[in-house]
């Protein structure tokens, strides 16, 4: 039994947690638990009545999780006061009567705290392999037009991304693009999302965006996790009559600029997210897309950015600034926006941002 609370004991005293940390959260209450709890151990070492003394511990622990302290802490302090008394190994036996059952209170051991560490290196593997998933599968290279310019930034807040972007050149005069934001975590959202490029590029040859919602649909109702949902803006452009076709899956609204007119226009079209019902149906819209004219395409996370002080970033603001550099590639453009968002927006309130820029030049 004693060899048993010994190996407990070196089990917590190698988690080296540092007293000066202790010392720097603690306040006053730390202070007199670390008086309080030296004495009870001081207590340890003279007590007769063994029974009554476990009783006072409990009951000093009682005290102790209402105020929020950690076992790490009682592990750090035990050991340290307990080494600074220079006892001998039938005294440290009698004190560990005061961390066994002060420590058990919180229904807590160090078997308890390892499965801790262990779910969470985990879920830090889990992370990175699913960050690695998202560079290797999800991969977009921009194609060249003659008479379009294109420019996209995707920055994930975390180390993945929920939002995802795909262009694809069906070597025809025609452009498939699409944005879009998978509402899940980790592996599964990586997973959604790579099925979702996967079910774009295997179709071979341009479709309209209202068929290929309606595919993709399919592929996320029968295949993605049903707590995980998928919102999409999908479009075509048409290089020889510049047109735009485009269709949304609950998506935020897109935009136009009209250069003519110096003008924004709100593409109106709307649609159920994917993977809620297969029989869902979407609409399309058709757009001419004039010389200089812009295709905007943003994800939540830039039209919910908000300020320091909690209040979102203005629509306009965001769209002015667009017009501001309306002259620029699109590429400079929106990377001008995103460092602008970085700049005014709450560090603590940062989502996946994506933006995509399409401009006619000839």
């Amino acid at each position: 039994m004693r060899d048993k609370r010994l190996e407990l004991f070196d089990n917590y005293a190698n988690l080296e947690f540092s007293e000066i940390d202790i010392l720097k959260q603690g306040g006053r209450f730390l202070e007199e638990f670390k008086q309080h709890y030296k004495q009870l151990i001081d207590e340890s070492l003279v007590t007769q009545n063994k029974q009554q003394f476990l009783k006072k511990c409990n009951d000093f622990t009682d005290e102790v999780i209402k105020k929020d302290i950690l076992p790490e802490d009682i592990v750090n302090i035990h050991k340290s006061y307990v080494t600074s008394l220079n006892l001998d190994k039938e005294q440290i036996f009698d004190t560990l009567d005061v961390l066994q059952e002060v420590v058990k209170g919180f229904g807590y051991s160090y078997r308890d705290y390892q499965k801790l560490v262990d779910k969470m290196q985990f879920h830090d593997k889990e992370i990175d392999l699913a960050s690695r998933l998202q560079q290797t599968m999800l991969k977009t290279d921009i194609p060249q037009f003659d008479s379009i310019q294109i420019g996209v930034i995707s920055v994930a807040a975390q180390k993945v991304s929920g939002d995802y972007f795909n262009l694809i050149d069906h070597r025809d005069g025609t452009m498939s693009f699409a944005i879009a934001d998978v509402i899940g975590k980790g592996i599964p959202a990586a997973l959604a999302m790579s099925m979702i490029k996967f079910g774009m590029d295997s179709y071979g040859h341009s479709q309209l965006p209202s068929d290929g919602l309606k595919r993709l649909n399919r592929v996320v109702e029968k295949n993605v996790n049903q707590n995980m949902f998928v919102t999409m803006f999908y479009g075509l452009y048409e290089e020889m009559n510049h047109l735009l076709y485009c269709s949304s899956a609950g998506h935020e609204p897109g935009y136009i600029y009209r250069a003519e007119t110096e003008t924004f226009e709100e593409i109106e079209v709307r649609g159920r997210v994917l993977g809620v019902s297969q029989h869902t149906r979407y609409t399309q819209q058709e757009i001419p897309i004039h010389l200089d004219d812009l295709v905007i395409i943003f994800t939540d996370g830039v039209t919910e950015a908000r300020y320091t002080d909690g209040e979102f970033i203005a629509k306009n603001t965001l769209l002015n600034l667009i017009r501001k550099y309306k002259h620029m590639h699109p590429q400079d453009i929106v990377q001008i926006l995103y460092e602008a968002i970085l700049k005014i927006q709450n560090p603590n309130k940062r989502d996946d941002m994506t933006i995509m820029i399409i401009k006619r030049v000839n």
